[in-house]
């Protein structure tokens, strides 16, 4: 019988768990993050779903592991891990690791209060402020996000024809507004919206093969995430989103990746400019504060550098591990 410990660092980020796996981690290969991310997904992915899915994880349970930086500039790399898979680009992630990694003196930045970080879809630039030992908040710089589609339609069982715009914030939404027959999140359970994104995310990746494909990195590819919009509820809130992950998740955060994607659209669309505030709610009504803080471009096409501002909070600290002998070694999921 052979045993793997992992020591893990358990946070969340405005309510969605962050676990960051301190000590544990496996050595892999490759010349960057995202070629690292690789090797993780061929030899390792026991570990995420080991340490992500029951018994030991739940269905929202997303996770992380510190990386040495390929590019001695830069401060480290990060892996994330979650019940979805082994993420691009983790918005919400991105604030709870850092936030772990500063409280707990495993990130040692060489600007204080500033930090390059590499990740599978590319270099993130991240600010943070901390009183003491807390870190009060993170901000991040994400990696250029952009309209992909717009006005597209899938057929669903529950709904009925549904419109929809695909945007990538670090991976790619299937962004749904409020429409003839879909009047807004306000109006459905989380179980309904479960329920309807696990049939339309797999309807739209099969009518839509091969559409959504990451120009600069091919690893990178089709609709992971549904995000539905609705009404908010702080009167100070921007708009309001659920953002639908893995096999029966609601983020209970706003979503960074999804945050960036919206504000792709929106910035398409004509609803945003550089410099505003775009204050997203989440289900649970916890909100990270968005901006546009370049226009630039991408293959051609236009895209936006946004930043993501948000905070997270350590709540625990755990030893777990793994038997190889345990029927239930790479955890189950119950749907």
């Amino acid at each position: 019988m052979a045993t793997t410990t992992f020591n893990c660092i358990d946070a969340h980020t405005c309510g969605n768990p962050v676990r960051l796996v301190a000590k544990g981690g496996p050595d892999l290969k490759g010349r960057n993050m995202s070629e690292m991310r690789m090797h993780f997904l061929e030899s390792f992915d026991w570990i995420r779903k080991g340490l992500m899915f029951e018994p030991r994880g739940h269905d929202m349970m997303s996770g992380s592991i510190f990386y040495p930086p390929a590019d001695p500039v830069n401060d480290l790399g990060i892996l994330f891990i979650e019940t979805s898979g082994c993420l691009p680009m983790c918005g919400h992630g991105t604030i709870g690791s850092i936030t772990i990694g500063i409280e707990e003196g495993l990130i040692h930045p060489k600007i204080p209060g500033k930090i390059r970080l590499e990740t599978p879809a590319g270099l993130v630039e991240v600010e943070y402020q901390q009183t003491g030992k807390n870190v009060d908040w993170v901000k991040f710089n994400n990696v250029k996000s952009f309209l992909v589609a717009k006005e597209l339609n899938i057929e669903s069982a529950h709904l009925g024809t549904l419109i929809f715009d695909v945007s990538y914030g670090g991976n790619f939404y299937a962004i749904i507004d409020p429409q003839k027959n879909f009047s807004g999140l306000q109006d459905y359970t989380p179980t309904e919206l479960i329920q309807f994104s696990r049939e339309i995310r797999e309807a739209i990746n099969t009518k839509y093969p091969n559409e959504f494909i990451h120009p600069e990195n091919e690893t990178i590819r089709d609709v992971s995430h549904i995000l539905w919009t609705g009404s908010t509820l702080a009167p100070n809130a921007t708009a309001r989103n659920a953002v639908f992950y893995g096999d029966n998740a609601i983020d209970r955060s706003p979503c960074g990746t999804g945050t960036s994607a919206r504000m792709a659209q929106w910035h398409a669309k004509g609803l945003l400019k550089p410099g505003e505030d775009f204050i997203h709610e989440s289900i649970i009504g916890s909100q990270f504060i968005g901006r546009i803080e370049e226009v630039t471009t991408l293959e051609n096409r236009i895209a936006i550098t946004p930043s993501i501002k948000g905070w997270a909070r350590i709540y625990g600290y755990n030893k777990i591990k793994i038997d190889d002998d345990d029927p239930f070694a790479e955890g189950f999921q119950v749907i």
